[in-house]
Parts: structure tokens; C-alpha cells; sequence
């Protein structure tokens, strides 16, 4: 199984910010899953690979879109105290 998650920024400085919160996420993977994070002019691009397992496919996907959205608020909150 394989995906790719397009995300696009309207600020390039956001999907960079975005991009470097969740790839730590990337280095640890269970065996046979693979999560690629890159970012491009304003455009994040995750590619997921896991051979095996739905769950954990769907799993990753979740825990990948959770982190997004972690990172956007965190980012909101402080474009507020600035």
C-alpha cells in the first residue's frame, strides 16, 4: 500500500515550519513501513509506504494528519503573542 498526502501553504515559511515539526516522525518507523516528508515552495509532500498492514498504513496516516494539525495551531498560537 502507498500514499501520498499533498498539503499546500499559502506561506512557504509555514509548510517549511510544518514540514520540520512532523518529519521527526519519519526516523522512527516500524519494519517495512516507510514515511518520507518534503517540502517545496509552499507545498508539503508525505509519502507513505507499508507493505503489510492496513492498520498500520491507516495508523500512520492518522498519527501523520494529527501531527499536521498540531503544528498549524502551535504556529497560530504564535503568530498571536507576537
Amino acid at each position: 500500500m502507498k500514499a501520498e498526502i499533498l498539503l499546500d501553504y499559502d506561506n512557504r515559511r509555514t509548510a517549511q515550519a510544518v514540514a520540520e515539526a512532523v518529519s521527526p516522525d519519519n526516523l522512527k518507523t516500524p519494519k517495512g513501513l516507510s514515511v518520507e516528508t518534503t517540502c517545496n515552495d509552499g507545498q508539503i509532500i508525505t509519502k507513505i509506504e507499508a507493505p503489510k498492514k492496513f492498520a498500520t498504513f491507516i495508523a500512520t496516516i492518522d498519527d501523520l494528519l494529527f501531527s499536521v494539525s498540531v503544528a498549524e495551531k502551535a504556529l497560530q498560537t504564535a503568530r498571536k503573542l507576537e
